[in-house]
């Protein structure tokens, strides 16, 4: 169950409101580095987790955290739009007012769809898409896909820092980038919990049903150099399990072979000559 508290998770104030900000505020919303994404991975994650079910419990506390993200961040997005025109007459400062918003910055959408309020979309007005909620049900892989969810969460919140001087949205935004600085580190501290529980996914595979002498080296493709000494080159890998190594990249099958077009002619895969033609005849002796 869920439980609704009225007081926002941190305070949110825009001292000049900024319906151009609040465009760019969107896509903290619905983009793929957004609130909406990190909030139903954490929770589907969550809610597939079969053990140990203090991981379940972390993932389901911090998915019910971002919801309250989303909440500060849609005020936000309203208290910035309180400046918007509301009428499309006083939008007009040329000769079509619609297009200069646009060019602005602004969404018209913010006002024609949403009554001067939030939208789950991202600041190009394109709605929120759920395939990329990554929930594998492994939790090193889990793991490592919240790592980067968070990474580029808190590179956008950076941005968005930098793209304002109100002394209000700072703070908020502030507070979003301590927290994306928590989870980075909460996600990497279960890794570094379960030792090689994440390298490789998945790690209870039989790794000797892999091809082994091709698990640790590195593939040459291109004429520079690759450094021997590099920690992808030399050395013992990241599981433990073996030592990295280089070798050029050679190709190792053969030439594919297919079946030629005639054999299949009612796929059409090439033209039918004309009459007398090898695959007219093909064609003839194959229909009744």
């Amino acid at each position: 169950m869920f439980k609704h508290t009225k007081q926002l998770a941190y305070k949110v104030r825009v001292d000049e409101p900024n319906p151009i900000f609040a465009k760019h505020l969107q896509q903290a919303i619905g983009g793929v580095e957004g609130e909406i994404r990190v909030c139903l991975q954490y929770l589907f994650q969550g809610w597939g987790n079969r053990g140990p079910d203090r991981y379940k419990d972390m993932l389901l506390n911090t998915g019910t955290e971002e919801i309250g993200h989303i909440e500060m961040l849609a005020t936000a997005v309203a208290l910035n739009l309180e400046g918007a025109p509301a009428k499309l007459t006083e939008e007009i400062a040329g000769k079509n007012g619609t297009v200069e918003a646009i060019l602005g910055g602004q969404d018209p959408r913010h006002v024609l769809s949403a009554g001067l309020a939030a939208m789950p979309v991202d600041s190009n007005g394109n709605p929120f898409n759920g395939s990329w909620v990554v929930a594998t049900g492994n939790v090193g892989s889990d793991m490592l896909a919240n790592v980067h969810a968070e990474a580029s969460g808190r590179l956008l919140a950076t941005r968005l820092w930098e793209m304002t001087d109100d002394p209000g949205m700072k703070e908020m935004l502030g507070f979003l980038i301590a927290r994306d600085t928590m989870h980075q580190n909460q996600w990497m501290a279960v890794l570094e919990e379960q030792k090689d529980m994440g390298m490789p996914v998945p790690p209870d595979f039989p790794q000797e049903q892999e091809a082994q002498e091709f698990a640790y080296d590195f593939f040459v493709h291109s004429d520079g150099e690759v450094p021997d000494d590099a920690r992808w080159t030399s050395g013992p890998s990241v599981d433990s399990k073996g030592e990295f190594g280089v070798r050029e990249a050679e190709p190792m099958g053969e030439v594919p072979t297919l079946a030629p077009a005639e054999a299949r002619p009612e796929l059409h895969s090439t033209p039918v000559p004309a009459e007398g033609g090898f695959l007219r005849k093909a064609k003839d002796a194959v229909t009744p």
